[in-house]
């Protein structure tokens, strides 16, 4: 029997709550991602929604073959009806089995179709407590896209010639640490990090 596919509609959900609770005033703060304010971290989930949504319907183009090196993203002035809407049709993307199967693109990597999945869901996992953090709000994933996204980030991990700057350096954590800590761990995040006062 073959296991369900992830459904990244839960993530995309806490991640629009969560943007929900930013003020102008929040959008220069800092955040657990390097060199990103909020409005940066913005801007860069609107992009990354667009483009793996393109990834999961095998549209190539400028969305899939921009490396995420490039010049930072600006945030739209209409972000807050724009980054829901994105967040939705990424979701709605990979609710076809269809994205999961064959060959795709995000970032300029040539990858399967499973395993851009899987990078969208460490994406929205990590950087929703990103933003959980630098807003100091409660923060729980949604249970399946946590599961994939560790999956993603411990296979990355172990990769013998993992890329330089494909994450931060691992940052160790108890391995009886909540699986959420230990995913956070895996991509240079520290799980204990708080907003400089």
């Amino acid at each position: 029997m073959t296991a369900p596919l992830p459904d990244l509609g839960p993530q995309t959900r806490i991640v629009a709550q969560l943007a929900d609770h930013v003020s102008d005033d929040h959008l220069t703060a800092l955040t657990p991602c390097p060199d990103y304010t909020v409005g940066d971290l913005l801007a860069h989930l609107h992009t990354l929604s667009v483009a793996f949504r393109s990834a999961a319907l095998k549209d190539f183009g400028p969305r899939t073959d921009t490396a995420p090196t490039t010049a930072r993203p600006a945030l739209s002035p209409d972000w807050r009806t724009d980054l829901p809407k994105a967040l939705d049709a990424l979701a709605d993307a990979w609710r076809d089995p269809a994205a999961w199967t064959g060959d795709t693109r995000a970032g300029g990597v040539d990858l399967p179709g499973a395993v851009a999945g899987a990078v969208a869901a460490d994406e929205l996992v990590v950087h929703a407590w990103d933003l959980a953090r630098a807003l100091d709000l409660p923060y729980t994933p949604d249970p399946e896209a946590l599961s994939s996204a560790h999956t993603f980030l411990q296979a990355a991990a172990e990769l013998p010639d993992r890329p330089a700057g494909l994450f931060g350096p691992i940052v160790r954590v108890p391995e009886d640490a909540p699986l959420l800590d230990r995913a956070l761990g895996l991509s240079g995040r520290d799980p204990e990090w708080t907003a400089p006062a």
